[in-house]
């Protein structure tokens, strides 16, 4: 995780210095491509859990007609593809982290779901008779306001009490502009090796125009253009 010297993110940093040893559930905010999986990897890996690897999912990615399959698992048979059996992503964080990318992109009816294993920390997979316990912390992270998700009847309220014990936003990137230049430049040094390239420095030019640019990508956008300038840059500025 890169802090950079924002005082913003020194306070996140001071937040989750304390919370991550802790089993806190969490959620992490922020707009896309300001770096909520690198947090979550970072709590993870500073976790009383880090031993045990992570376990992700964008629950945005996830078909409704697989959603209990991919969450939960399912014994050979229990539907037509069910060739074999296959743990779910639950099962998989058993001991870990499980955490749940784009929350906020799935169903109100599938929500339920979600809550009762959260609650119960117990799931049953598709065509099993019996159910597993398991023992997981869970990170969420979400681009949307899920406070007015449940003001309009789109997002349980029951299930944001259950995931938000710790809220953290991450500020986009126009907000934290003294982080700009040092992270554009270890994208030019990662680049740089990557490509073979002999690309030592930015020009004053280019930092100027980084550093009046709003990134509406954040440090997604930032990462991409560094990576182009390297491929097309013919000199080591």
């Amino acid at each position: 995780m890169f802090w950079g010297n924002s005082a913003e993110m020194a306070k996140i940093k001071k937040i989750v210095e304390q919370v991550a040893p802790t089993d806190s559930n969490i959620l992490i905010t922020g707009e896309n491509g300001t770096g909520k999986e690198v947090m979550a990897r970072e709590i993870h890996a500073i976790s009383m859990r880090h031993r045990n690897k992570m376990v992700s999912i964008d629950m945005g990615a996830i078909p409704e007609t697989l959603f209990e399959s991919e969450l939960f698992g399912h014994k050979k048979g229990a539907f037509t593809d069910a060739t074999a059996d296959r743990q779910g992503k639950m099962e998989q964080a058993n001991g870990s982290t499980l955490f749940l990318d784009e929350i906020g992109n799935l169903p109100l009816h599938l929500q339920s779901k979600l809550l009762v294993a959260i609650q119960s920390r117990t799931i049953t997979p598709l065509g099993a008779s019996k159910s597993l316990n398991i023992d997981i912390r869970l990170i969420s992270a979400t681009n949307r306001n899920l406070f007015e998700m449940v003001e309009h009847g789109e997002f349980r309220q029951d299930l944001l009490f259950r995931i938000n014990t710790i809220i953290i936003h991450l500020p986009p990137l126009r907000s934290r502009v003294e982080d700009i230049i040092p992270l554009a430049k270890i994208f030019l040094a990662n680049y740089a090796q990557k490509y073979g390239k002999v690309v030592t420095d930015i020009s004053q030019a280019a930092c100027e125009q980084m550093i009046a640019y709003r990134w509406p990508g954040n440090i997604r956008e930032l990462q991409n253009t560094m990576q182009k300038a390297i491929i097309m840059c013919d000199s080591n500025i």
